[in-house]
């Protein structure tokens, strides 16, 4: 079963990291694709660019709206995701415990609907 980790974290945190910690996260992304690709459990990472390059469209009754930046205005923004091909919850959830950013932010991990057109 494919499931996505998405990640979760500050707004801005990233650009507080001494050049050491930022080098350090991206050595632990780096294992935990190299550990997810052996397994064949890898299928893709994404880093998404800050809140701010973001578009909201919505469509109410059938009004559509669209907003600069993310609907929801919280202290943790979505900066990433992986989708893995896990065994079980329980092996997405030790993947999940690699991300480096679970120390400062948090990752939730969904399991992705296959839909067929």
């Amino acid at each position: 079963m494919h499931y996505a980790l998405l990640i979760y974290q500050a707004e801005g945190l990233s650009e507080l990291r001494s050049q050491d910690d930022l080098e350090k996260a991206l050595a632990g992304h780096r294992q935990l694709q190299e550990k997810a690709k052996k397994s064949d459990a890898f299928v893709v990472a994404s880093e998404l660019l800050p809140s701010h390059a973001a578009t909201t469209v919505r469509n109410r009754s059938g009004k559509v709206t669209i907003i600069d930046g993310p609907f929801a205005e919280t202290k943790e923004q979505f900066i990433g995701l992986y989708v893995l091909d896990c065994r079980n919850l329980d092996e997405a959830i030790e993947y999940a415990k690699l991300i480096p950013d679970v120390r400062t932010g948090s990752v939730e991990i969904r399991p992705v609907a296959h839909l067929e057109a």
